[in-house]
Formats: structure tokens, sequence, C-alpha cells
């Protein structure tokens, strides 16, 4: 039982900082005028967005993991049968899920904050490429967010 709250609150967490990168930290960065005000204030905001995403993340994956176990062991010679073609696919998007989450937040944004935080300048040009990435990267998060939550949803029922 504790399991499933924690795996519940731990998806409201990282959808809600998926879709608050999207339609709080993007925006407002676009909002600010001069270019080393955009620089720090992702910079800053990916400091906190990264670990958060990224271990919401993790929690969703091992709360998952310990209730796929009970389920297992309560289906037992059935659980073949009855769940694991959903299941399969399922874990096909959640693991597509995790690469691009994790490419987002250590590919593209750890690698920009480290970058801003070692003293190295962001030309304009290259801001606008690694704000392009990640608002690439977080449409195809969104999508597969939706596909596995959906995909989980069925399992259920």
């Amino acid at each position: 039982m504790l399991c499933s709250w924690l795996h519940l609150i731990a998806l409201i967490v990282y959808l809600g900082a998926v879709v608050g990168f999207w339609l709080m930290l993007l925006p407002s960065v676009a909002v600010l005028e001069k270019h080393e005000d955009r620089v720090q204030f992702l910079a800053r905001g990916l400091k906190f967005y990264n670990p958060l995403q990224v271990g919401a993340l993790g929690i969703i994956l091992f709360t998952g993991a310990f209730q796929l176990t009970e389920l297992k062991a309560a289906y037992r010679e059935m659980f073949v049968k009855q769940l694991a073609y959903n299941l399969g696919i399922k874990l096909f998007f959640a693991f597509l899920l995790v690469i691009f989450s994790v490419h987002q937040a250590l590919g593209i944004g750890h690698r920009f904050v480290r970058r801003h935080e070692g003293g190295d300048a962001v030309t304009a040009a290259e801001l606008g490429s690694i704000i392009h990435r990640l608002k690439s990267a977080n449409w195809c998060i969104l999508v597969l967010a939706a596909i596995t939550l959906w995909l989980g949803l069925r399992l259920r029922s």
C-alpha cells in the first residue's frame, strides 16, 4: 500500500516537473532581455529541475518494480498469460521515457550547468541550440509519459 502511494506521489512530482519545465521555466527564460540573465536563469532552473526529474523518475521505477514483484507473486503462473504482453509494451515505452529523461537532464541540462558554473561563455546561438534541444526532448518526454501512463492505467483494469 505504501509503495503504491509513493509511486503515485513520485509520478505526480515527475509529471509536474516536466510540465512545469515546459510551462514555467522555458517561457521565463524567453521573457528575459539580457543574454547573461537568460543563461544565469536557465542554469539556476536546471540545477533544481534536473535532480527533481531524475530523482522522481528513479522512485517511480523502483516502486513500480516492487509492485510488479508483488503482482507476479499474486498471479503466479497466470501472470504471463494475463499481463505479460501489455506489460512488455509498457516497459518498452518506460525504457524510452527513461532514456529521453536522462538525456534531457544529464546529457543536455547538466552539461550546460557545468559549463556555466565552470565560467565558460555561452553565446546566444549556443543558448538557442540548448533551449531547442531541451524543448525537443521535453516534447518527446511528454508524449512518452502520456503513452506509458495510459498503458499503466490499462494494466490496472
